[in-house]
């Protein structure tokens, strides 16, 4: 059984970290470490930023994460990621191997969390994304503390 973090100390630390540079690459990478001590059982934590290719269409890019090699673009609506961006909400998965269109980056992951961040004009401009070896590890108490997480963030990065 894992351990519940403090997500509202979490939340203030990353806000504390993303002050100090509010650019999205330092405030991002150290939000990942952040996540990644903070969180019991999980083998990835980062993020996917969005960005729109020279064809007009979206896509997710690999940002700054802690754990294993992993996708590098996955388009929206595709995956429990691209789903995210796609729905605008946040993806609370049990079982990656049941949902369908799941992109296996690491076939270790059996569950996942995914939270989507906005922009300054409300588009979700990136994803938070969390694995687990363990199935049904995320809670929805998880989903929201994440959630409070990412609230901080999106005050304080510059995303677009």
């Amino acid at each position: 059984m894992t351990s519940e973090p403090d997500y509202r100390l979490l939340a203030k630390q990353v806000a504390a970290v993303a002050e100090e540079d509010p650019r999205w690459v330092p405030a991002l990478s150290n939000t990942s470490a952040l996540i990644g001590d903070a969180l019991d059982d999980i083998n990835w934590a980062g993020f996917y930023i969005r960005e729109t290719t020279a064809d007009g269409s979206d896509r997710l890019v690999l940002g700054p994460f802690q754990g294993k090699v992993a996708c590098v673009h996955i388009g929206v609506g595709h995956g429990v990621c691209g789903t995210a961006v796609a729905e605008n909400a946040t993806q609370l998965v049990t079982d990656v191997h049941s949902f369908p269109g799941h992109i296996a980056c690491d076939a270790a992951s059996n569950s996942e969390v995914v939270i989507p961040i906005h922009d300054g004009a409300g588009r979700v401009a990136a994803v938070l994304d969390i694995d687990s070896p363990t199935t049904a590890r995320f809670t929805q108490a998880d989903a929201d503390g994440l959630e409070q997480v990412v609230a901080y963030l999106e005050q304080v990065i510059r995303l677009d």
